[in-house]
């Protein structure tokens, strides 16, 4: 009935901890699907010596990135409903079942769930950015307004529950090794038919694992402008003002975060990102800078210095004010 995909790539730290969470949930009906993507640590040993009913193992000698390992997960998986787990990650105990019957009760074509984030020992739940819960709707309904966070700024892959027979809809664009989500969860959004949120929160999600794409700064990171472009591509014009927010907003992380860039990657990486945003309709970014904070704004006026500046958003507080 349900399929775990579950990529890893030199996960031996935490890879153990993955897999008896997913002992913990196993069914008879239950099958996990373990992509070793080019391992060469222990993590190919660890996944040998684990007992998980259901468990079956697809090995890649040369990695080909999270992307394609899902989607070779997903080639393999003969479920009706699909989910994800990272290697680093872990599920609590029932949670998979609670999935499965969320779905099953609400006869949609995905459902996405909350998560609880990691940081040592520190535990956040963090929320999707829906109010709405338990009731099955149009996922276009989800995309908007542009100036608050709604699904597709939340894209964790893991979060969620899926109908197998959404196909294609579940492929990840294995062109990009960061940012796969992101294109993925607009693209599930606007061409699905329904979905819904469940106040459910199992999957415990690890940040700032030392490997992680958001810890690591090589040429990876310029596929954030690849992702962009997937996601602008044939967008209907009602959310262009959303995906250029959404973009603008990312930008502006990642800029604060340059240090960890060489120098030259940190050139290439400003040029693409003040040329990206010069091919951007003018109106839309400067609303968009101009709902940023302070201190992002100053980022990406440094970035694209002819950005207008304060006025604007002063005019736009006195406008909220009358």
């Amino acid at each position: 009935m349900l399929s775990v995909i579950v990529p890893v790539r030199d996960g031996e730290a935490y890879i153990a901890d993955a897999l008896a969470s997913l002992a913990r949930n196993a069914r008879p009906d239950f099958e996990f699907i373990l992509v070793d993507d080019g391992s060469v640590d222990g993590t190919g040993a660890i996944v040998e010596d684990a007992a998980v009913p259901g468990l079956s193992v697809i090995r890649h000698l040369t990695p080909v990135g999270l992307a394609d390992a899902r989607n070779a997960g997903l080639a393999a998986a003969s479920g009706r409903y699909v989910t994800f787990l990272d290697g680093d990650d872990w599920l609590a105990p029932g949670y998979l079942a609670e999935l499965v019957s969320a779905i099953d009760s609400l006869g949609c074509d995905f459902v996405r769930a909350d998560h609880v984030q990691v940081e040592d020992r520190k535990r956040v739940v963090h929320r999707a950015p829906w109010a709405r819960r338990g009731m099955v709707l149009d996922p276009r309904s989800a995309i908007l307004p542009a100036e608050v966070k709604t699904m597709v700024d939340y894209p964790y892959a893991w979060a969620g529950i899926y109908r197998r027979s959404l196909r294609d809809l579940l492929h990840f664009p294995g062109s990009l090794h960061t940012a796969e989500d992101r294109p993925w969860i607009w693209r599930l959004h606007r061409e699905a038919a329904t979905f819904a949120v469940v106040s459910m929160a199992g999957v415990f999600y690890r940040r700032l694992v030392s490997g992680s794409l958001t810890q690591v700064g090589d040429e990876r990171q310029l596929h954030f402008f690849d992702a962009f472009d997937l996601v602008f591509k044939d967008l209907e014009p009602q959310y262009l003002g959303k995906a250029v927010r959404n973009f603008c907003a990312l930008l502006a992380h990642h800029l604060e975060l340059a240090d960890r860039f060489t120098p030259d990657l940190r050139a290439r990486f400003t040029e693409r990102g003040a040329a990206m945003v010069r091919g951007l309709p003018a109106d839309l970014v400067a609303e968009s800078v101009a709902r940023m904070s302070v201190e992002r704004e100053e980022v990406l006026r440094a970035l694209v210095p002819e950005l207008p500046g304060r006025s604007v958003r002063l005019r736009r507080d006195r406008e909220e004010l009358t």
